[in-house]
């Protein structure tokens, strides 16, 4: 017999929403609110991905840039895009807390905030939309 999928649950920080949102208006200023939608769509896609917690195909382990964190680039599964999302998932927890959704050529480090200062709680995936 195998064993029971765990679903975990994905909660975003307000810097996660704000930067998703401020991610998709940018895209449709620039590119049009059909691409707007696309990349929504794309953003959507990853971060439903994170229901299989930090064991998701191409989750990073990312020490270089802060204890206990995890990256999960966009662009995945025949999708495009330049951002990376940085998520954290305390052992035991079964959450995966979504810290930021950041362009894949930033500084991570310098947008991610202090250990001590890391939020808790935060709202559900797909609150920010």
């Amino acid at each position: 017999m195998s064993a029971p999928i765990v679903r975990w649950a994905v909660r975003l920080a307000a810097a996660a929403e704000t930067d998703y949102a401020e991610i998709v208006r940018w895209t449709a200023q620039q590119f049009g609110p059909r691409q707007a939608r696309t990349y929504a769509a794309t953003l959507d896609a990853a971060l439903a991905a994170l229901i299989k917690g930090p064991g998701v195909a191409g989750a990073r382990r990312r020490s270089d840039i802060g204890p206990d964190l995890w990256s999960l680039h966009v662009a995945r599964q025949r999708r495009t895009g330049r951002h990376v999302v940085i998520f954290r998932a305390p052992d035991g927890a079964a959450v995966v807390e979504v810290l930021r959704v950041l362009h894949d050529a930033m500084d991570l480090p310098r947008h991610l905030p202090a250990q001590g200062d890391m939020p808790e709680g935060g709202s559900p995936a797909g609150g920010a939309k």
